[in-house]
C-alpha cells in the first residue's frame, strides 16, 4: 500500500548554509546562493549556527557563508567562535563582509576563513569563491603529483641573492620577467644547478601560479598569518615545486590586504628564504607598501620595469623622489625598458634615450617585445624556455640570468 509521502521526492541535502544576524539584509547573497545551490542550502542566525555545527547533520556541509556588516563588529567573538567550530568540523568558510573595519576583517581572516568576498557581491564573485573551495581538494591531489614541497634537506647554509621585480605601471611585464628570470636561473647549468625560489608578494592579484600552472596553497595564508613561528621547514612546506627545479611561494588563494604582512613579517620570510636558496626572485605588487622598504633594503638589485610611455616616466620619477625623500637606497634600482624599440627603430631608440636623460637614469636593460608568444606561454602555464625558446624576450632574460649567475659565482670564488 503506497502513501502520499512515498510519492514525494526526497528533500535535497543541505550542502551549505548562510550565517548572518539577518540574512534578509544580504539579498544579493540569497540570490547567488539560490543560483549556485538551488534548494540545497539553508540560513542560520549566529546563535543557531553554533548549535547546528555541533550536530551530526553538519558533517554533510560543504561550506558556510558568514555574512557580516558593521553592526556585527560587537559580536566578533561569537562570529570567531563559529569560524573556529566550522574549521574543527572540516567545514569550509566563506566570509562575506559589508563595510567591516580592516581590523575586524583581519581578525576573522586570521582565524582561517577559506574565502573572502566583499558585499555588495561583484558579479560571479560567490561562484568563483565556491569553485576555489571545490578546487582545493583537487589542488591537494595535484600537489602530490609534482607540485610538492622542495625535497632537499633543510640546512640553512646558503646566502641567497634577493632579486625583486617591480612594475612601475600596469602591464609592464613584471610577473613575466620574474617567472622567466627565476626559471632561467634554476636551469642556468645542468650540473649542480643553483637553488632558486620565486616568491609572489602580490597578495591580491598575484599570477605567478597561473603563469606556471601551479595550485595556490592554503599554507601560504597560514604562514603569512604567523611568521613569528616561521622556520626553514615551514617555509619550504608552504612552497610548491615546478618541474623539480624551481621552488615557488604562490600568492594566497583569496585576495588579501597588502598590509596583512608587516615589514617584520617580510624580513623573516626573506631571511629564511635567503638561508635556503642561492637566488630569491620576488614578484612585487605595483603598489608601494610599508614593507617595500624591507625588500629594497635586502635586495642586491631591484628591477624596476617600465615602458616607453608617459605614465611609466611619471611613475619612475615619483618612485625615485619617494626613495630619496626617505633616504632609502635608490641606487639599487635597475631600470628595465620592456617592449624596447628594435635595433632598426631609430626613432624609438631616440625616444628611449631622451626618456632616460629626462629622468636622469640609465636603462640598463632593454627587453624586446616577445609578441603574442609571451601571452600564449603565460596562458599555457609554462616559461618561455619551454614554449618558445627562440623568442627574443626569452633570449634576453636568459642572458641576464647568465650574467647574474657568473657575477655571483665570481664573487663567491673571490671570498673563498
Amino acid at each position: 500500500m503506497s502513501s502520499v509521502a512515498a510519492l514525494q521526492p526526497e528533500a535535497a541535502p543541505i550542502l551549505a548554509c548562510t550565517v548572518a544576524r539577518d540574512v534578509s539584509n544580504f539579498d544579493l547573497l540569497i540570490e547567488d546562493m539560490e543560483a549556485e545551490l538551488g534548494e540545497s542550502w539553508g540560513d542560520l542566525t549566529f546563535a543557531d549556527a553554533q548549535v547546528f555545527l555541533g550536530q551530526p547533520e553538519a558533517n554533510a556541509l560543504e561550506f558556510i557563508a558568514i555574512a557580516v556588516d558593521a553592526q556585527d563588529e560587537s559580536d566578533i567573538a561569537q562570529i570567531a567562535a563559529i569560524i573556529t567550530t566550522a574549521k574543527d568540523k572540516g567545514v569550509k568558510v566563506i566570509l562575506i563582509a559589508d563595510e567591516v573595519s580592516p581590523i575586524a576583517l583581519h581578525q576573522l581572516l586570521k582565524l582561517g576563513a577559506d574565502g573572502f568576498v566583499p558585499y555588495p557581491l561583484p558579479e560571479n564573485a560567490l561562484h568563483e569563491a565556491i569553485e576555489r573551495l571545490r578546487a582545493a581538494a583537487q589542488a591537494a591531489e595535484y600537489a602530490d603529483h609534482g607540485a610538492h614541497a622542495p625535497a632537499f634537506k633543510v640546512k640553512g647554509d646558503r646566502d641567497g641573492v634577493i632579486l625583486p621585480v617591480h612594475s612601475l605601471a600596469g602591464g609592464c611585464g613584471a610577473t613575466t620577467m620574474a617567472v622567466n628570470l627565476a626559471w632561467e636561473l634554476a636551469t642556468v647549468q645542468k650540473d649542480n644547478p643553483p637553488r632558486v625560489a620565486l616568491l609572489d608578494f602580490n597578495f591580491q592579484f598575484g599570477s605567478v601560479s597561473t603563469y606556471l600552472d601551479l595550485p595556490r596553497r592554503e599554507a601560504v595564508y597560514e604562514m603569512l598569518s604567523n611568521t613569528a613561528a616561521l622556520d626553514s621547514e615551514s617555509l619550504l612546506q608552504s612552497m610548491v615545486v615546478y618541474q623539480e627545479k624551481l621552488s615557488v611561494l604562490t600568492a594566497p588563494a583569496d585576495m588579501l590586504p597588502l598590509d596583512i604582512a608587516t615589514s617584520d613579517d617580510i624580513n623573516r620570510i626573506l631571511d629564511v628564504a635567503r638561508a635556503n636558496f642561492d637566488y630569491v626572485v620576488i614578484d612585487m605588487p605595483a603598489t608601494i607598501v610599508q614593507w617595500t622598504e624591507a625588500v629594497l633594503s635586502k635586495a642586491s638589485v631591484y628591477f624596476a620595469l617600465m615602458e616607453l610611455d608617459m605614465r611609466s616616466a611619471q611613475n619612475a620619477l615619483r618612485m625615485i623622489r619617494a626613495l630619496k625623500s626617505e633616504d632609502l637606497p635608490h641606487e639599487k634600482l635597475r631600470f628595465a625598458l620592456n617592449r624596447a624599440p628594435k635595433f632598426t627603430d631609430l626613432s624609438g631608440k631616440s625616444r628611449a634615450k631622451r626618456l632616460a636623460e629626462s629622468l636622469d637614469i640609465t636603462l640598463e636593460l632593454q627587453l624586446p617585445d616577445g609578441s603574442t608568444q609571451v601571452t600564449q606561454s603565460n596562458d599555457h602555464g609554462a616559461p618561455l624556455a619551454e614554449t618558445a625558446p627562440k623568442n627574443p624576450l626569452r633570449k634576453e632574460i636568459a642572458k641576464l640570468a647568465k650574467q647574474i649567475f657568473d657575477l655571483n659565482k665570481a664573487a663567491a670564488d673571490a671570498k673563498a
